[in-house]
């Protein structure tokens, strides 16, 4: 494990990858920008597996990814953190939440949700609240927290000011699933606050996750993080960069990294001006400026 011993203020950032296949250019992306950012800021960067979905793990697949991050070059601070090992935080944090009664269980099927949505004519996407007033058994259901209808707003240092009326975009949403798992959305705030994180930079396509998000820090008590939204990479068809779409792993070379800077919007250099992968990275940490990164939630990008 590679570590850096880099005097640090108060930035603490992060990259929590999914273990369910290699890294490709879409993840390499988020890696980059989190870590320059965080240098750039003096900062500690962290690394967390996100494998709380345990269905969709891949076996090995984690020691790739940090195989593949150690050979591109990516140095992180502390222990390497893993969601599978944090379960009883979730818990503590879901008995919080249904202590302060807005948390209910659901017995909907997504099938059932979608009929009811089609027969009101309601719009797609959306919880109508169907279980909110019920008295439902919580062993064979899902748990949903009841959302309210005034506006989250936050600042993204990228996408610039953002807001959501949860009750409008989401409804109430799931913070732990049917079959027991706590939810992406729950996980991922008490992970980010037991780490202390103070900077998230991640792709575009989470961008609608922050609102919750942030609801569920208040309800919480937790502070909030500065979010960042990078644009989200897509093929010529425009289709998202990912495991599902069959990306490509990565290359750790100095011509992917270099492609993945001018991605970002940075001063663009020609990998062949570079001796070395360190070469690199000094480049990219004196030139970077998160200003520079494109202000739009999708860019195409051909590798």
């Amino acid at each position: 494990m590679k570590k850096t011993n880099l005097k640090t203020n108060n930035y603490r950032g992060r990259f929590a990858p999914s273990p369910t296949g290699e890294l490709h250019f879409g993840s390499l992306l988020a890696a980059m920008a989190s870590y320059t950012d965080a240098k750039k800021n003096n900062g500690l960067w962290l690394l967390r597996i996100d494998d709380i979905d345990q269905a969709r793990v891949i076996d090995q697949s984690d020691l790739h990814i940090l195989n593949t991050l150690e050979q591109c070059g990516f140095e992180w601070d502390e222990s390497v953190t893993y969601q599978s090992q944090c379960l009883k935080h979730y818990q503590l944090a879901l008995e919080q939440l249904e202590h302060s009664g807005l948390s209910y269980a659901c017995s909907c099927s997504r099938k059932q949700i979608q009929a009811i949505i089609e027969k009101n004519h309601l719009p797609p996407s959306i919880y109508p609240g169907t279980c909110r007033n019920q008295s439902i058994i919580a062993d064979n259901s899902a748990t949903r927290i009841q959302v309210a209808d005034t506006p989250i707003g936050f600042n993204d240092l990228i996408q610039g000011d953002c807001s959501s009326i949860l009750s409008e975009d989401s409804g109430d949403f799931i913070i732990l699933r049917r079959d027991k798992t706590f939810s992406y959305q729950l996980s991922v705030v008490v992970d980010d606050f037991r780490s202390q994180i103070t900077h998230v930079v991640r792709g575009a396509d989470l961008l609608n996750s922050t609102a919750r998000q942030i609801y569920l820090q208040q309800q919480l008590a937790y502070p909030s993080p500065q979010y960042a939204h990078i644009p989200l990479a897509v093929s010529s068809d425009n289709l998202k960069l990912s495991k599902l779409s069959q990306a490509k792993k990565i290359r750790c070379d100095l011509k992917t990294l270099t492609l993945a800077a001018d991605f970002l919007g940075q001063r663009p250099i020609n990998h062949h001006d570079l001796e070395s992968k360190a070469d690199f990275w000094q480049y990219l940490l004196n030139v970077w400026d998160i200003n520079r990164v494109p202000k739009m939630e999708k860019q195409m990008v051909l590798v």
